[in-house]
Formats: structure tokens, C-alpha cells, sequence
């Protein structure tokens, strides 16, 4: 009997530029409530106990985030597309001892708002799975189709979830998933989950939080300095 016992491992694709956000420089290095927006995402996952290791993938010669004693570690391979990003980090992870049954959970450097308790709840719930998951929310507004900027149909949104991260898969199975679609530029894989779902997969729902969103525009930042204001008065 094997007596191995799989470890996670947190992932955080940074090598993006942000450009939706209209910021100056890459989104995840703009301040937000007195520090580099990213640095409010790696302090939930830092705060996560169970994450055995924290990889920042950022940009070939990016150091912005290169900082003493830091709880994360940094790997300068991050690529075009967030999904080459993830793909070389799961490289450099599997590279430096990660195992390919250890779990990985891959989030967004933009997603801020990110508390230990929905990471802990993610993984409680992926962790007996046979496939992982990812957070994710039902749909809650009307869905529209659109067409020539115009509603063209509404649709049925009673099976329908928005997709959030972190997303918790094992990290020999998501590198098998996303291989086949780097010859594409890893076409249509717009995260994790729809690269094991392409594998044949069908990844579990665990529901997130309405507070746990992605900055992506300009109004995005008051919002979420509002929100981590709100927490700092609790």
C-alpha cells in the first residue's frame, strides 16, 4: 500500500498586462489599498495552510514581486496567453518536485477579494473528488444572446454558473489536458476546467462567493478598495 499523500499547491498565472483596466502599468502591480494588487490575492493563499507552495508565474524578467523571505516563489515563464502561463508553471512546478498526483490550484493574480475560507472550502470538497473542481456561482441576472447589438434570444439560465477561481486539479492530469491545445495557442481553453472538460472531464461546482470577483475594468478598482476597506473595519 502506497503511503503517499498528495500535496497542493497554489498557482498564480501574472504575466498578463491587464490592458481591459486602462491602468498605466500590468493590472496586478497597480495599488490598491496601499499595496500591489496582487499582493492582496497571495496573502489569502499564503494564509492557506494547507498550500504546501505558492508559484507566481510572471513575465521573463519581471522581479516586481522578487522580495525576501516572501511566501511565494517566483518563476519567470509566463507566456502569451494565461494558459501557456499555466501550462510552464505546472512544468516548473512538476521540474521541482511537485508530483503529478499533487493538486494544484490555479487562480487569478486579479482576483483580490479571495478569502482562506473559500479556499479551504474548494479544496475540502475537491479533495475526495475523483476529477477537482472550481469555484463558481449560478447565474443570477437574465442571460442575453446577442446579435448586430441587439438581444437576438434570451437564454435559459437555470443551468448556468459563472466561473470563478481558484480551479483545483491534479497537476498531471491538467498538463495532459492543456498539451494537446498548445499547438493552437491553446484555442478556446479560456481556463482550467474547459481544458479538462475537452479531456472528457466534468469538473465539480463548488459554489464561491459573489465578493470574489475579477478585476477587469477601471470601476473594477474602487469597487474592490471599497471591499478590502470594509473588511479592514469588521
Amino acid at each position: 500500500m502506497s503511503d503517499f499523500s498528495p500535496r497542493c499547491h497554489a498557482l498564480v498565472p501574472c504575466a498578463g498586462s491587464g490592458s481591459r483596466a486602462g491602468t498605466a502599468q500590468p493590472k496586478q502591480y497597480q495599488p490598491l489599498a496601499g499595496r500591489p494588487l496582487v499582493q492582496h490575492t497571495l496573502a489569502a493563499l499564503g494564509a492557506v495552510a494547507r498550500i504546501d507552495r505558492l508559484l507566481v508565474v510572471v513575465a521573463p524578467g519581471d522581479g516586481t514581486l522578487r522580495q525576501p523571505g516572501a511566501r511565494w516563489q517566483l518563476a519567470d515563464c509566463g507566456g502569451a496567453t494565461r494558459a501557456e502561463s499555466v501550462c510552464n508553471g505546472l512544468d516548473h512546478l512538476l521540474a521541482s518536485g511537485a508530483a503529478p498526483r499533487d493538486w494544484v490550484l490555479v487562480h487569478d493574480a486579479a482576483r483580490c477579494l479571495l478569502t482562506p475560507a473559500l479556499v479551504d472550502a474548494l479544496i475540502d470538497a475537491c479533495l475526495p473528488d475523483a476529477v477537482g473542481g472550481l469555484l463558481a456561482l449560478p447565474l443570477p441576472d437574465t442571460l442575453k444572446r446577442a446579435q448586430d447589438g441587439r438581444v437576438a434570444a434570451t437564454v435559459e439560465r437555470a443551468d448556468k454558473w459563472l466561473a470563478q477561481t481558484p480551479q483545483m486539479f491534479r497537476i498531471g492530469a491538467l498538463r495532459a489536458a492543456l498539451a494537446p491545445h498548445a499547438a493552437s495557442g491553446f484555442a478556446g481553453i479560456t481556463d482550467e476546467a474547459s481544458a479538462m472538460e475537452a479531456a472528457g472531464q466534468r469538473p465539480l461546482l463548488v459554489r464561491g462567493s459573489a465578493l470574489n470577483i475579477k478585476v477587469t475594468w477601471p470601476e473594477d478598482f474602487a469597487l474592490a478598495e471599497a471591499l478590502l476597506a470594509s473588511r479592514v473595519k469588521q
